[in-house]
């Protein structure tokens, strides 16, 4: 796989991690982006424990949910070219950044299986170090961060948030979302209405910026 410093010894474990539940509903990553996910999780965690030892629960806890959100994950797919090898179903537009994200995690929990925490702990120690160096100080929720602005800049106002649809199988479903403030909208997807809620807030601070 390029630019991910680990050679399988078990491939039948890396193609499965990079089989989606669209293209084979018995076989696929699903179990092992469940173990992925608590792979990474703590991988993540130990990083920012020993990076910033004098940040408190809170702001350790708010960089933590940066670094292993669908947006994080998704980017780090991208980077190493991963749609390239992903067996897929349908790839739409809104679960392109979701089958990106789950198959990142599956591989983790491939390389986790096949050759151990420490393996699986370099892989991503590799691929995470120059993201967790990019914010100085630990970031705002988006939600937080756009009542703040729209407080600010609009005499109190909250954003108005809307549920819209949810979409996809009931076993991984897309919820959808709108959110509206200062006469601006943004729409956002995610595997749950919190999600969605989160990436509909991001959306609109990037365009509240400009």
């Amino acid at each position: 796989m390029k630019k991910i410093n680990y050679n399988f010894k078990n491939e039948d474990l890396l193609n499965l991690a990079l089989t989606q539940s669209g293209a084979d509903s018995e076989h696929n990553n699903e179990r092992l982006e469940f173990i992925g996910d608590r792979v990474l999780g703590l991988t993540v965690a130990m990083m920012l424990y020993n990076t910033f030892p004098d940040e408190p629960e809170g702001d350790l806890a708010r960089r933590h949910a940066m670094l292993v959100s669908t947006s994080t994950l998704a980017s780090v797919a991208k980077q190493i070219d991963l749609s390239q090898h992903i067996r897929h179903g349908h790839m739409t537009g809104g679960r392109i950044q979701h089958v990106l994200a789950d198959a990142m995690e599956a591989i983790f929990g491939a390389i986790f299986i096949d050759g151990g925490w420490d393996a699986a702990r370099g892989v991503i120690t590799e691929l995470w170090t120059d993201l967790i160096h990019q914010n100085e100080a630990a970031p705002k929720d988006p939600k937080t961060a756009l009542q703040e602005l729209v407080q600010k800049n609009d005499s109190g106002a909250l954003p108005q948030y809307t549920f819209l649809e949810s979409m996809g199988a009931s076993h991984c479903p897309v919820f959808n979302v709108r959110v509206t403030a200062m006469g601006k909208s943004a729409d956002g997807s995610g595997a749950s209405k919190k999600a969605a809620s989160i990436n509909a807030a991001e959306k609109l601070l990037k365009i509240l910026a400009i």
